[in-house]
């Protein structure tokens, strides 16, 4: 039978339960279990399409297009799959499709309840997608902290799918948070058994509980866990502070989780395989170089709003034996004082992300001129991409150029509305959005970095190229190396004179993975390797 694993999580929100729940399907994998990942949102977004991510975090964009959160990013990169977008549940998602049919006549004569109504609904779509990936075992991670009112009907379908498919096949595995009082260095327990309480008081004791904390769990503080949880000691976890976050399922699995779930789950699995993992992970752990780059963006203060570029720009860095140092700059910093653009001088190489609106745009341009003239490795994202065209544009004499985005009345929209977004008014999933074809050109940069002439990367934009500027730009010296299919659409730019000037519409990143890094930023990491060795 089907193998189910719910991750919850206590005491506070942002202790990892993404990266648990990945590392625990990995270590599934690599005992032979073929496996897939859920994420649940409680929130009533239909989709994280609309968010701001300096609050939610990043939108994380999957291959057939869905708008979803960042932890399905982190599975991906882990288990090396493509999730589809129907795996990040949402409340709001459920309760359209409750609504729907109660609207159609579906539901008629009957009063429509959280329970059974909703919580049926989560659970079928739990089995349909299990049904559909045809895996042996799905991770279904809930988002939020136990005692959230908005997460009360999953947890709810959770304890349900455990009577009715059987203790043997839905495991419950608690995410908590150990803290260290710095004064007397003690690992304190206490947050963990009141969250455990809390789960429990709704009716669902879990399996194992795997502790966040600064250090191993200590043998006492895990006597004190398997005592007050009512589990047992050897189902005590711990995933300590480490350099990197592929260590944690070689951390987990060494502490015996592997084999604990093999008991829980009653199957034998074959030895696991971690050669390939470990070997992949030497570049992580033990780099020889040290990198500087300046993330010039507006949400800069969140790491989470870039997590998939931090995480390529990890991948690439480990791939050129180095570790990457990211600092994130406000780009409004060089808007009100011109002079510390300067600043990037010290950097070995400069990045531009995605965005969207007006604010900090003039910065990104400013950081971008300031590579460009500085011959200083550069990398654009999507707007980063826009961006390098508009400042390209102004250099060769089209003062006025912007994007119609920033300025809808500017004289040179380098930038515009794609023709197919001129009619539309519902904000969400109406962008382009996921993978599509790209032709690259021989020749360039882009062929040499991909090995091949024809690629597929994923998009989230409205706006792109202007047609009408395009020969004039090209005549100028820029260079558009990827281009759709049919040749309407940029997707890719370079600079033949400078050792790495180079941008994309696409978000390579979101494709990036630990032992398979994104090419753009394998080719970025290494022009800013080379500007390293020279200043040191």
């Amino acid at each position: 039978m089907v193998k189910y694993v719910f991750i919850t999580g206590g005491v506070m929100s942002g202790i990892g339960k993404g990266v648990t729940a990945a590392s625990l399907g990995k270590i599934l994998q690599s005992r032979g279990m073929s496996v897939t990942a859920i994420k649940v949102d409680p929130y009533l977004n239909v989709d994280a399409g609309t968010m701001n991510p300096y609050i939610h975090g990043e939108v994380f964009v999957t291959e057939d297009g869905g708008e979803t959160d960042m932890d399905l990013g982190t599975y991906e990169r882990f288990l090396d799959i493509n999730i589809p977008k129907d795996h990040n549940i949402t409340t709001g998602l459920i309760y359209l499709s409750v609504i729907g049919k109660e609207r159609k006549g579906e539901l008629l004569g009957i009063c429509v309840q959280i329970i059974p109504h909703i919580t049926n609904e989560i659970k079928n779509k739990i089995r349909s997608i299990t049904k559909k990936s045809k895996v042996d075992c799905t991770i279904v991670e809930i988002g939020g902290t136990v005692g959230d009112i908005e997460s009360l009907p999953f947890l709810e379908a959770a304890r349900q799918m455990r009577l009715e498919e059987g203790s043997r096949n839905v495991i419950n595995v608690h995410v908590t948070l150990v803290p260290v009082l710095e004064a007397v260095g003690e690992q304190k327990t206490k947050p963990t058994q009141h969250s455990v309480q809390e789960l429990r008081r709704i009716g669902i004791q879990p399996d194992a509980v795997v502790v966040r904390s600064e250090i191993p769990l200590k043998d006492e503080p895990r006597r004190k866990i398997a005592l007050f949880c009512n589990i047992e000691e050897r189902a005590v976890f711990t995933s300590p502070d480490i350099k990197s976050i592929y260590e944690v399922p070689l951390i987990l699995d060494k502490q015996g989780l592997g084999d604990y779930l093999s008991d829980r789950m009653n199957v034998k699995l074959k030895k696991p395989e971690w050669k390939n993992w470990r070997n992949m992970l030497e570049g992580f752990t033990d780099p020889k170089y040290e990198i500087k780059i300046a993330m010039c963006g507006k949400y800069a203060e969140l790491a989470d709003s870039y997590v998939s570029i931090n995480e390529a720009l990890r991948h690439a860095g480990a791939i050129n034996n180095a570790s990457i140092n990211i600092d994130w700059v406000e780009t409004e910093i060089f808007e009100n004082k011109p002079s510390r653009i300067s600043d990037l001088e010290n950097y070995h190489g400069i990045l531009v992300p995605g965005g969207f609106g007006s604010r900090g745009t003039e910065g990104k341009i400013m950081a971008i001129s300031y590579a460009h003239k500085q011959n200083i490795p550069f990398l654009g994202i999507c707007f980063g991409f826009q961006m390098a065209i508009v400042e390209f544009a102004r250099h060769i004499g089209i003062v006025e150029a912007n994007s119609a985005e920033v300025n809808p009345r500017t004289e040179h929209p380098v930038v515009d509305l794609m023709p197919e977004q001129r009619a539309i008014e519902d904000k969400g999933a109406t962008m382009r959005l996921g993978a599509d074809k790209i032709n690259l050109q021989s020749g360039t940069i882009a062929h040499r970095l991909y090995g091949k002439k024809m690629i597929v990367e994923r998009h989230r934009h409205r706006y792109e190229a202007n047609g009408e500027y395009l020969d004039r730009l090209q005549e100028a010296g820029l260079i558009f190396s990827g281009k759709s299919p049919d040749g309407l659409r940029m997707e890719i730019l370079e600079l033949k004179d400078n050792q790495f000037h180079f941008a994309t519409q696409f978000h390579g990143e979101f494709k990036s993975r630990p032992n398979r890094p994104s090419p753009p930023y394998v080719g970025f990491i290494a022009a800013s390797l080379k500007r390293a060795l020279e200043l040191s």
